[in-house]
């Protein structure tokens, strides 16, 4: 069974925000989290023609949203006006863009245009269309809206493996699907730094041991035949462990400083009230969700830009609700 999902990249502050708000309200509805996630945001800027389709996809997982290219309109001289095109749509190439507007005009569905120049640079696209005299802008670019992709739809399928079996997300069971990812990171990473430390401090409190009967130690190590009875003398004299004797015989003479002894002391206080701190952490769930959002807000601090496609209003949206509203 083949199965296809298509979910539009979004903002990352905003994608943050809602997340945040998911962790502190956990009932929270599409509705609530759209306060946040106003909808897609595409690298390549664009405009979104209303809200219908945004609402459609985070209500029911599917939904179909229109988006056209950036535009305006320049005067020329001789009284002449040019469409300059600035943003695209999501996954629409520059280049077929540009043929298939050569082809409309060869064929002469749009006979207004005269010229058509990239003039695109490392400071962004610009796409100069130029019109002929009696040409009227806005019919043009109603036409290239209809005829080329500088407007197309985005079919948004949030199609996802959740606990092995695919599903169609609502905007809520998304990121719940991925604060429950975040919860699991968490908690192994916390684990894992628990049992590092632990095993650490095991090896220090050895060590500490060795460096409160450090004559005694050093006679048993002279005596001793080879580095094998050393480590067995150190682990029935001491009770220590197998790691615990090692570490004490891979010592170096200058860790036997009264300097280096402090630091030693330093890092097993330090290792104690960090083992400490871990435990604590993986016995509160409310602190696991903390840690979640203190981390996310940072990489929204650190890497948030602006929105750069806009939501604007849908004329067919809007003459919709104007035809209603007169009906009543």
């Amino acid at each position: 069974v083949g199965m296809a999902t298509n979910m539009p990249p979004h903002n990352l502050g905003e994608a943050v925000d809602a997340i945040v708000h998911l962790i502190d309200q956990p009932e929270a509805t599409a509705d609530d989290l759209m306060r946040f996630m106003k909808g897609p945001d595409f690298p390549t800027g664009g405009l979104i023609l209303g809200m219908a389709g945004i609402k459609e996809a985070y209500r029911t997982g599917r939904g179909r949203i229109r988006v056209r290219a950036k535009a305006h309109t320049e005067q020329l001289k001789g009284n002449r006006s040019a469409i300059v095109v600035t943003e695209l749509p999501y996954q629409v190439n520059r280049a077929s863009l540009i043929e298939q507007i050569v082809e409309l005009v060869k064929s002469k569905k749009i006979a207004e245009i005269s010229d058509l120049r990239n003039e695109s640079d490392r400071n962004g696209m610009r796409l100069v269309i130029e019109l002929k005299r009696e040409a009227v802008p806005k019919v043009v670019l109603n036409k290239l809206y209809k005829h080329t992709q500088m407007q197309t739809t985005f079919g948004v399928i949030n199609i996802a493996l959740v606990g092995g079996v695919p599903r169609t997300l609502d905007l809520p069971e998304m990121l719940r699907a991925y604060i429950s990812f975040q919860r699991e990171v968490v908690i192994r990473r916390t684990k894992f730094e628990l049992d590092r430390a632990e095993t650490r401090a095991h090896i220090l409190e050895g060590l500490l041991v060795a460096l409160d009967n450090l004559d005694q130690v050093i006679s048993i190590i002279r005596k001793a035949v080879d580095g094998d009875a050393a480590r067995e003398a150190l682990m029935d004299t001491f009770e220590l462990t197998r790691p615990q004797a090692q570490a004490i015989l891979d010592l170096r003479l200058q860790r036997l400083t009264g300097l280096e002894r402090d630091k030693v002391k330093q890092e097993h206080r330090e290792l104690l009230a960090k083992i400490k701190e871990l435990r604590e952490l993986l016995g509160d769930e409310r602190a696991i969700y903390e840690v979640i959002k203190n981390e996310l807000l940072l990489i929204k601090q650190s890497y948030n830009d602006d929105r750069r496609t806009q939501i604007v209003p849908d004329e067919g949206e809007m003459q919709e609700r104007i035809t209603k509203r007169f009906a009543r």
